[in-house]
């Protein structure tokens, strides 16, 4: 009967250290992968974070230089009625409202926002843009 017991309390004992080996081996790679999850989305977020700061560059470069058309033609809507001024007026608030997309997008990036936050907002800038560049050409 003691022979027996030993032997019980044998395999029960050599069950539990395995069962604890394969816990922590399994706890291991458990915390590997989320580890590599986080460092590749870490990864892939800077990517898209550097394609979205071109794409911001690129909207600041033609809000520029819209803005430098808008400036070339002011004088001649200012000369004219009041009619003139109030058409130029319109079409200088859409200007306004692009450059206000376009800081809406630069704190974005700043603030780290998730990417897919920050090309929605740069989607709503380039419309913007769009919108600001027809109200010149409507002039």
């Amino acid at each position: 009967m003691r022979k027996s017991r030993l032997s019980i309390f044998k395999s029960t004992s050599m069950m539990i250290s395995v069962v604890g080996i394969i816990m922590i081996i399994a706890t291991i790679l458990v915390v590997a992968y989320v580890s590599y999850s986080i460092v590749s989305s870490g990864i892939t977020n800077e990517i898209s974070s550097g394609t979205q700061y071109d794409e911001l560059a690129e909207l600041q470069a033609s809000y520029d230089n819209l803005s430098v058309k808008f400036d070339s033609v002011k004088a001649t809507y200012y000369a004219g009625g009041a009619d003139d001024v109030q058409v130029y007026n319109d079409a200088k608030l859409e200007l306004a409202r692009a450059d206000s997309a376009i800081q809406n997008v630069k704190s974005a990036l700043d603030a780290g926002k998730p990417s897919n936050e920050v090309d929605s907002r740069i989607e709503f800038a380039k419309e913007e843009l769009k919108t600001a560049s027809d109200a010149y050409n409507s002039l």
